[in-house]
């Protein structure tokens, strides 16, 4: 619907309605157009790794150099590879790299129970000789906590008794990114980071929030984004 300056209403609270409403329109239509944009990304990626998962073709001729060397091999070399033992090549094993350093590590000691500390053969008491370790990443998953900032408010004992006005005093309000609203700057680097790095549309984290009890709309989030896009503009 075309709106001109004649055909907008002159009520105010009719125009919030109205421009509500459109925002309401806007944020869903490019909520529908970021879920367009990952599926075709998907669809695209997924094509991409299959074109790659191909197996080569062969190149002609790719053996006529080692052919070439064979046929220049005269009677007695030939005897000698025909008589000699093969040889097997022993695969390398791969190894596993060490697991980062910085990671905090939490050492886990299983051992064995006290009347378990004895020889089998002699029943004499076993001492430690050693240890065996090994290491393995274990995955905590992300958590939300509430932030609760409590300012504890004073006042004047005696200009009370003796009725004078006196100011209450308390510490200022800490800075936040953006004031009179729950988002603290690591919920808000946390949704900037998921949804322009690792392409996770808006809708998509309303709906893990709402799987861990926390109802965040997509209108709220994409009007913290726009917001933080102002504080971080140059």
């Amino acid at each position: 619907m075309k709106l001109d300056a004649h055909s907008l209403p002159d009520d105010p609270e009719q125009l919030k309605r109205m421009l509500l409403e459109l925002q309401q329109h806007m944020d869903e239509k490019l909520a529908e157009k970021d879920a367009q944009i990952h599926e075709l990304l998907q669809a695209y990626n997924a094509k991409l790794a299959k074109e790659y998962s191909k197996k080569s073709e062969k190149m002609p001729g790719a053996g006529e150099v080692f052919n070439e060397a064979e046929e220049t091999l005269d009677e007695y070399d030939k005897a000698l590879l025909a008589t000699s033992p093969s040889v097997k090549k022993e695969k390398s094993k791969p190894k596993r790299r060490p697991l980062p350093a910085q990671l905090p590590r939490v050492e886990v000691i299983v051992d064995l129970a006290e009347g378990e500390k004895v020889c089998d053969c002699c029943q004499s008491p076993l001492h430690k000789m050693g240890e065996s370790g090994s290491e393995a990443l274990e995955f905590v998953p992300a958590h939300i906590k509430v932030i609760k900032t409590i300012r504890p408010k004073y006042t004047c004992r005696h200009c009370e008794r003796e009725g004078i006005d006196c100011m209450v005093k308390s510490a200022p309000i800490p800075a936040v990114p953006i004031p009179k609203s729950i988002a603290t700057a690591s919920l808000l680097s946390q949704l900037i980071t998921c949804k322009y790095q690792f392409g996770l549309p808006l809708y998509r984290q309303e709906t893990m929030l709402g799987d861990i009890g926390i109802e965040l709309s997509r209108q709220t989030m994409s009007s913290w984004m726009l917001r933080c896009a102002e504080l971080l503009s140059p």
